[in-house]
């Protein structure tokens, strides 16, 4: 008789396991704030200076005090000329300064006026067409960024936005989290290359290995070293030999294929031999056979072979774990919620992520055929909607979305 079956992992569950495994990586690098982008910061970024640095102005337009031009029409000599860059004089009662964006507001003066708001006159004066409020057009010192504050939190995934705002406050390098090293490889006699073999040359039963293609540009995506360690072949001694090999100087072994339960699935036996598993099996779809554990003093992380499954598993569970390696607290992704315009009639067991897309009237389309094996879905759509388990459903629904802008950032 059978032992009974044990129950399949929840997503949230299984994704709250692998990030209690997940302790930042030791060690950093300091790079230039010009190689910065996707790099996670190690250390929090405070600002040795306010910025702006002195009250300036917001337009390019005239420097006066509202006392002298409390009513429209009041004409003003023009005494000094303050571009971005220069520091002007004080301004005397009764005078206005020809100002540009970004300068520096004179002393004594407490408002802008654009130059729209203005007519130059001849002889150096000008005559003022509306009444300016004190602080009207002034960017006040500060008021971006105090002197002192943070302004980039440690684990912050640097933007090009963000690169920018360090280097407003001075900063040429960054100290980043080290980039963590992954071991990749595929299992399957059936996977052949693009470019060794051509498609008329193929052996019956023989595809192409895709899997390798996009594993390998997420994780570089992720801010990853990869070894990429190819296809090994459906035998427990070659799997073995290549998890003892990829564990040596790698922080995560990732796999794809041979991690389900048939007989030339080796790599759960071969992880067992060489080490732990401390997770197997999750109650999605697609993506089942999924495996958490450690060789050695590295993770490993084996994914399923369908190409489908391999790359929502790996969007699900790969990509926060390798976030949290470097030091990324907010992992989960942002979800929304929009109009389904299709329905679906069969409720499945597990938590379900389909392939959709935008359509021109704001909703999502779905894909038609969400077999695991169809990897055009992916390539079709724009996002995933997570559909909890035994729940179909209607047209017209609010789904959650989740966007492939979201995971592959």
């Amino acid at each position: 008789m059978r032992p009974p079956m044990t129950p399949l992992k929840p997503l949230d569950q299984a994704m709250a396991e692998l990030l209690a495994h997940a302790a930042p990586l030791q060690g950093a690098d300091t790079v230039a704030t010009f190689d910065a982008d996707g790099r996670v910061l190690r250390q929090g970024a405070v600002s040795p200076l306010q910025v702006p640095p002195q009250d300036n102005s917001a337009m390019d337009g005239y420097a006066v005090r509202c006392a002298d031009a409390a009513q429209a029409g009041a004409v003003l000599p023009v005494v000094q000329r303050i571009p971005a860059g220069s520091v002007g004089a004080p301004l005397l009662p009764g005078t206005a300064a020809r100002i540009f964006t970004g300068a520096s507001i004179p002393p004594g003066a407490d408002a802008v006026l654009m130059q729209e708001d203005c007519s130059a006159l001849d002889g150096g004066q000008v005559q003022i067409n509306a009444v300016p409020q004190a602080g009207q057009w002034v960017r006040r010192a500060g008021e971006d960024i105090a002197l002192g504050a943070e302004v980039l939190a440690a684990g912050t995934r640097l933007t090009p936005a963000e690169l920018g705002l360090a280097a407003s406050i001075g900063l040429a390098h960054l100290q980043v989290a080290r980039r963590p090293r992954v071991a990749l490889f595929s299992t399957g006699d059936e996977l052949v290359m693009p470019g060794e073999v051509a498609p008329q040359d193929m052996r019956p039963g023989a595809i192409y290995n895709s899997n390798r293609f996009f594993l390998r540009a997420m994780l570089l995506r992720l801010g990853c070293e990869v070894s990429d360690f190819g296809i090994v072949p459906d035998r427990r001694e070659a799997t073995i030999a290549a998890l003892q090999k990829a564990a040596e100087g790698h922080d995560l072994i990732l796999t794809s294929g041979g991690v389900s339960v048939g007989e030339e699935d080796h790599i759960k036996p071969a992880v067992q031999a060489l080490g732990q598993l401390d997770l197997w099996q999750i109650a999605v779809k697609p993506g089942k056979p999924f495996a958490y554990g450690r060789v050695g003093q590295a993770h490993f992380m084996g994914l399923p072979g369908n190409p489908v499954s391999s790359f929502v598993t790996f969007l699900l569970l790969v990509r926060p774990f390798v976030l949290r390696l470097q030091g990324v607290q907010n992992v989960v992704p942002r979800a929304v919620q929009l109009r389904a315009d299709f329905s679906t009639h069969k409720a499945d067991k597990r938590r379900e992520f389909l392939r959709v897309r935008h359509n021109a009237q704001g909703g999502l389309d779905l894909f038609k055929n969400q077999s695991s094996g169809v990897l055009t879905s992916a390539a079709w759509g724009d996002g995933l909607v997570d559909n909890p388990a035994g729940h179909t459903i209607a047209h017209g629904e609010r789904v959650r979305f989740i966007s492939f802008s979201e995971l592959l950032a």
